[in-house]
């Protein structure tokens, strides 16, 4: 179990299923909830592979944080077949200001936990993070 900075430990199955995203592409996306009674960042959700971006927006509650990986697969200008993994932290405007604070002051430390994440995106409501930003965040 590791611990950070804010007291908040991660769950050793968060890192296992990074890597297994990472390393084996065994899903698209990974959604982490932060256990707020046992001071815990949990896996919340898998996507499967074959899911796609709209799936996973979905999946994000409209006033509740969260942090999440995406896989994203996408062809350059060059027409090259490439992949990248973001880091989303998903902080709605309309979600508890004591959540919101627990998120942030944890967010770095997990994010270390996850070694390959190659661009990380703040959101506070769904455009932020549309399809569109993402791809051009990638290239």
């Amino acid at each position: 179990m590791a611990n950070s900075a804010s007291g908040m430990a991660v769950n050793d199955e968060c890192k296992l299923k990074f890597l297994e995203l990472k390393t084996k592409r065994s899903y698209r996306f990974i959604v982490f909830k932060i256990e707020e009674k046992i001071q815990q960042v949990m896996v919340e959700r898998l996507g499967k592979p074959d899911e796609s971006y709209e799936d996973f927006t979905a999946c994000l509650p409209a006033n509740e944080c969260r942090y999440a990986v995406f896989d994203l697969d996408f062809i350059t200008d060059e027409n090259c077949q490439k992949s990248k993994i973001f880091f989303i932290a998903w902080s709605p405007d309309t979600s508890r200001v004591r959540s919101k604070m627990l998120y942030a002051s944890s967010k770095d430390r997990f994010k270390r936990e996850l070694d390959g994440i190659q661009v990380e995106l703040q959101a506070t409501d769904p455009s932020e993070m549309s399809f569109d930003i993402i791809k051009g965040r990638a290239l």
